[in-house]
C-alpha cells in the first residue's frame, strides 16, 4: 500500500511540475541488476540531469502513436548499460502505471533504442508519453516497423530491471 502511495504521490508530482516534465533533482529512471539467483545485486538512480549528463543520442523517426516525424534526444540504451558495466539476457522496463514489457539484451546496440527524454526539443510530460519513453529509430530500418518492437517502446518509464 505505501509503495502505491509513493507512486501515486510520483505520478501527481511529474504532473503537476509543469511542462518541463519532472523536477531536475527528481529520481526519473531506476536501474536495478539482478544477480542469477534473481536478488539484488545493485540499484543507480537517476535524475534528469543525470541523463543529461550522458552523451547524449537523438533522431528522427515516425512513431505509430504520433503525427509526422518527431525528433526524440536521449541516452542511447546501449550507453546506458555499458556505462553500468552489466550484462545479462533481457531487461525488464516498467512504466509508473506498472505496465511493463521485456526487452531483449541484443535490442542495445549502437544506432538502436534511445531513452529519449526530449521529444521535437522539449522535455516531455507524463500527459505526453514522457518523462521518458524507450524509442526505437523505426525509419532506420524496417526491422524496428513490427509488434514486437512497437511492444518494447514503453513510454512513461520509471524502471529498467536487467537480468539473466
Amino acid at each position: 500500500m505505501i509503495a502505491v502511495l509513493k507512486r501515486m504521490v510520483m505520478i501527481v508530482a511529474i504532473v503537476f511540475a509543469g511542462v518541463g516534465g519532472a523536477h531536475a533533482g527528481a529520481t526519473l529512471l531506476q536501474v536495478d541488476v539482478l544477480n542469477d539467483d534473481g536478488s539484488l545485486h545493485e540499484s543507480h538512480s537517476y535524475t534528469l540531469d543525470d541523463l543529461r549528463a550522458v552523451s547524449a543520442e537523438g533522431f528522427e523517426t515516425n512513431t505509430i502513436w504520433t503525427e509526422g516525424v518527431q525528433q526524440f534526444k536521449g541516452v542511447a540504451l546501449s550507453t546506458l548499460l555499458e556505462q553500468l558495466n552489466v550484462s545479462g539476457d533481457q531487461l525488464q522496463a516498467v512504466a509508473i502505471n506498472d505496465y511493463s514489457v521485456t526487452i531483449p539484451i541484443t535490442d542495445a546496440i549502437a544506432g538502436g533504442p534511445i531513452v529519449a527524454y526530449e521529444r521535437n526539443g522539449a522535455s516531455m510530460s507524463v500527459r505526453n508519453k514522457g518523462p521518458l519513453w524507450i524509442v526505437y529509430p523505426y525509419d532506420r530500418d524496417p526491422s524496428y516497423q513490427t509488434e514486437a518492437v512497437y511492444s518494447r517502446s514503453i513510454w512513461q518509464l520509471e524502471k529498467i530491471i536487467v537480468s539473466k
